[in-house]
Formats: structure tokens, sequence, C-alpha cells
């Protein structure tokens, strides 16, 4: 099975060369990946420091690694990271990231790659989060002598380490030093499969991520004067149907006003947006930035935005931080392929919505469970979940305070597992 696997990771190339002439991602992840193992050599060759290795499959992943690298780099400053991505949307959005000292793709895992860069970097440890393994890399890292660990991960019963079939899979947990799952359900498959003894319940790091995150949000006086009078929904990480749905219900509460950060900020994505909302009356977040207003404005002289129903975010990294001025926070992506970060909100003690496609988040499950949060199909949903919210604050504040215990009942992830790597 190693082998076939092996066999079809340079099956796979010429396919992703073929898709990469339709698709700009995937252009990007085949570009990003050139000559990328020589690079890696060279760049390795006369380090003599320990390296820890930290690899994540995309942006959602690397949340669940950072606070591990910031213990690291906080307790043992002497360590360097070598951080890698899976995905074109990680490594763009953090190849630059501070506390890295090196960020790269993960190359291709072929048996050669994997040993080839295993060879160069020599890790101490490699820190896969969630899921993303491979297998070449695991086998390889173990044969140098590298502790492999898991961190975040997530264990359902329909993934192909519990099948019949799934030897070839259960091989590769085997290699991993210690497995730190976020809840009881995964470690009880693991068990299941006679993987037990490695295993730790240490939950989701993100909720720590969230919580430094909140207790360091910066101030917006502009957006908090735009947020003042009404009601203010923020639509985090939008994509264009999340847009119609809110844009249909928005024609029935005239006082509603509405912060959007689309998933996307390119120009023709933001002129979506700006297209869809266009009715209510439109701001972009740069125009005001742009101005002199921007130094005076105070949340007593919200005049720039007289007429504006619609703030659009066109730019990134102020998200997390914008769902502090939300009565309502509105999730992106359950109309597409998932949901997108439901904690950067619920850490504020905001009710949540979000489309239908939300079964494969475990928080979102939870948050609903909680009656924390709720999802809709259709406009017709959302107009009864915001009418609701609009006419009784208690009971938009009862579902807020719902999001916030369930972050603060998860706190604690990141402890657990620095206290075992800190042993080894």
């Amino acid at each position: 099975m190693s082998f076939l696997y092996s066999i079809g990771m340079w099956m796979a190339f010429p396919g992703i060369w073929v898709a990469s002439l339709f698709s700009k991602k995937i252009r990007a992840f085949l570009n990003g990946r050139r000559g990328l193992v020589p690079k890696i050599e060279e760049t390795f060759s006369g380090v003599k420091d320990e390296v820890i290795w930290f690899h994540c499959s995309s942006v959602g992943e690397f949340e669940q690694a950072r606070p591990l690298i910031e213990w690291y780099k906080g307790s043992c400053p002497q360590t360097r990271i070598l951080l890698t991505f899976f995905s074109p949307s990680g490594y763009e959005l953090r190849k630059n990231y501070s506390l890295a000292d090196w960020v790269f793709y993960l190359p291709l895992d072929t048996i050669s790659n994997a040993r080839r860069i295993v060879r160069a970097v020599k890790p101490k440890k490699l820190i896969f989060t969630k899921y993303d393994l491979w297998n070449n890399l695991i086998r390889q890292a173990k044969k140098a002598g590298c502790e492999i660990y898991l961190v975040s991960a997530i264990f359902r019963s329909w993934q192909p380490f519990f099948k019949w079939w799934g030897c070839f899979f259960r091989g590769m947990l085997k290699c991993i030093k210690v497995i730190f799952v976020q809840d009881e359900e995964s470690a009880k498959n693991l068990e299941g499969i006679g993987i037990k003894d490695n295993v730790i319940i240490a939950g989701d790091t993100r909720f720590d991520r969230v919580e430094k995150i909140a207790s360091q949000s910066k101030d917006f006086p502009v957006i908090a004067a735009f947020a003042k009078d009404g009601f203010t929904i923020v639509a985090g990480s939008s994509w264009l149907p999340d847009d119609e749905i809110i844009a249909e219900v928005m024609k029935n509460f005239s006082k509603v006003k509405l912060i959007v950060a689309p998933h996307e900020i390119h120009k023709e994505r933001i002129d979506q947006v700006l297209d869809v909302y266009s009715s209510y009356g439109t701001i972009r977040y740069s125009e005001i930035e742009d101005d002199a207003l921007r130094e005076t404005v105070s949340e007593s002289a919200p005049s720039f935005a007289e007429g504006k129903r619609v703030l659009v975010i066109d730019c990134i990294g102020i998200l997390s931080s914008l769902y502090r001025y939300a009565d309502f926070a509105y999730i992106g992506g359950g109309f597409g392929v998932g949901i997108h970060n439901t904690l950067e909100a619920a850490v504020y003690g905001v009710p949540l919505a979000f489309g239908p496609n939300y079964k494969k988040f475990k928080e979102a499950i939870d948050l609903i469970e909680c009656n924390g949060a709720t999802s809709v199909s259709n406009a017709s949903e959302l107009y009864q979940v915001l009418d609701n919210y609009v006419k009784d604050s208690e009971l938009r504040d009862f579902r807020g305070r719902s999001c916030r215990q369930y972050v603060e009942k998860n706190l604690g992830a990141t402890d657990k597992i620095v206290s075992v790597l800190e042993k080894h």
C-alpha cells in the first residue's frame, strides 16, 4: 500500500498540472513547489540549531498551531521554527509570519522528497495539526529519530483509519509519539483500533487563540461610530450566497446596519459585494481610511456614514476584532464547502448564524446544541432569527452568553499540550 501511495503521488502531478491551467489556486499550489526541495536543502545547509517543524494544511490549522509556536518562541527562544503549508491560501496569508524562522510550502509527498527534506531540516519534533498527515514524511521523520506529534485532532468513525481496509492509514498513526485529540469520541475511536496509551484528550488550541485575540482586540473608532446607532450585524468571511440572503433579509429591517468582511477581497469580489448591497448605501473601509476624517472621527461624529447602512471591509487582518461591535454575527461559507471560524465571534458573547454546511465542524455543532448559534438554509429562516434578536434583547443576550460560556469551558488546550512537550 505504501508503494501504491508513492506511485499515486507521482501520478497526481500531471493531473495537477492540467488543473493548474484552469485554476489560479492550483496554479499557485504548483508554482510554489517548483524547485522547492533544493531550496529547502540550501536554506538548511548551515543550520545547527534545534528545529521544531509545524505543518498546517491551511489557515484554520495554523490558528491551532499558533499558540504552540508562540510558546516555543517565548519559552525556548533558541529554538528555530519551520512552518509549512499544504494550501496556497494558508501559505500566502502567513508566509511572512514573524515568529517562524522559515515558511515554505510542503513538497509533494514522494519518498525522495520526504527523505531529502528530513535530512536537510533534521527536525527534533514534527508537529501536525488536526488531520493533514503525510505518509512518506511521517515514516522518513520517524526513521530519522524525529519525535512526531499530532495536536487538536478529531477522529470520526467514517474516516479511513477505522475501515477494514485502513491498515495503511493506521500505520501512520502508530508512528506518532503523542496524539492530542479534541474530545472523548476521538479517543474512543482510536482505542477501538488499539491506539490508546499515546492519546491525550487536550481540547482545541483555537479556543486559547481566540481568547488571546479578544483580550488584545484593537479599537476602531470609525467602525464604532458606524455601529453606534441601531442594530449591527457583522458578516465574517462571506461568499456571494451569504451576501444574497443577508441583502434579501435587510429589506425588512430599516434600522439594521451591516459590516461585511468578504472571504476574498480582490477587486471583482469587492465590486460584487458593493453591487449586492447597493440599495442600502455602501461605504468601503478603505475610503474612510484614505480620508483625513479618519483621524478625527469619533462615536459622536458619525456623519461620514450618513445614509450608509453597509460598511464593506476591503482589507485583511481586522475581522477578529470587528465582532466586538456586533449585536449579531453571521459566519460565511455555509452554502459552500463549509463555514469559516465561528470561535472568533463566539468569544465576544455574540449570537451566531451560518449556512447549512456546518456538520464537519465540531464547534459549530456544539454552539447549536448550547443555543448560541443557528443554522439557516434560506432568507426566510435568517429573517426569523434576526427578527427574534432585533425584538428581544434578552434572548439575544442569553444566546450570546451561551457562546461566551462555551469558549470559556474549552480553554486550556495549549497548557495541556505544552506540559507534555516540555517533558520530551
